[in-house]
């Protein structure tokens, strides 16, 4: 059985090009074929500032959203997150989605795929690193940095991307993958 790999799109706000690279990303991983992607978009689950009364390590979820947050994420064996760089940091809305949960995240490995300007959305997933860590994500060194992402759509918005893409986005999962495998033991213990 594959393991799933939630693409997580880590924007909300309008105008956001965050689903057009989860969109690429979730047919690029269908096509490589070593897991089962599933598109899951933060937007969808209408997570407001953290507003549960219990600590999230404790898991007793008061809000029917934050309930559906932890069903998507913990059914993930692996994540991707798509993540653009807002101030020279992730935004707000993954900041805020990862703080909801605690337990759903252990032992589970992740990518990044940013996107921003000059640098890619690099600073963006370097901020991350540490947060996932927090919760008991493997952050793996391998992902895929878009620099200056509005030169990379087309006149309809569509994201073709280069050979050099495609490469890193096969060596970021393929390195998932194991990582992946190796915490497997520690997700079903």
């Amino acid at each position: 059985m594959k393991h799933q790999l939630n693409i997580i799109i880590g924007s909300t706000r309008p105008g956001r090009a965050g689903p057009v690279f989860g969109q690429w990303l979730e047919a690029f991983a269908r096509e490589h074929g070593k897991f089962e992607p599933v598109l899951t978009d933060i937007h969808a689950f209408n997570l407001p500032v953290l507003d549960e009364p219990h600590h999230p390590r404790l898991g007793n979820y008061q809000n029917e959203h934050t309930k559906a947050w932890s069903k998507a994420i913990d059914a993930a064996d692996a994540f991707v997150f798509v993540a653009p760089e807002y101030n020279y940091f992730a935004a707000p809305a993954i900041v805020n989605a990862i703080d909801y949960l605690s337990r759903e995240w252990k032992y589970k490995a992740a990518g990044i795929l940013s996107y921003g300007g000059v640098s890619g959305g690099l600073r963006a997933a370097q901020s991350l690193k540490p947060l996932l860590a927090a919760v008991g994500v493997m952050p793996i060194s391998e992902g895929i940095a878009l620099p200056m992402y509005q030169t990379l759509l087309d006149e309809h918005g569509a994201f073709n991307a280069s050979e050099q893409v495609q490469g890193g986005a096969r060596t970021m999962l393929d390195e998932l993958l194991r990582w992946s495998q190796a915490l497997k033991p520690l997700r079903t213990a």
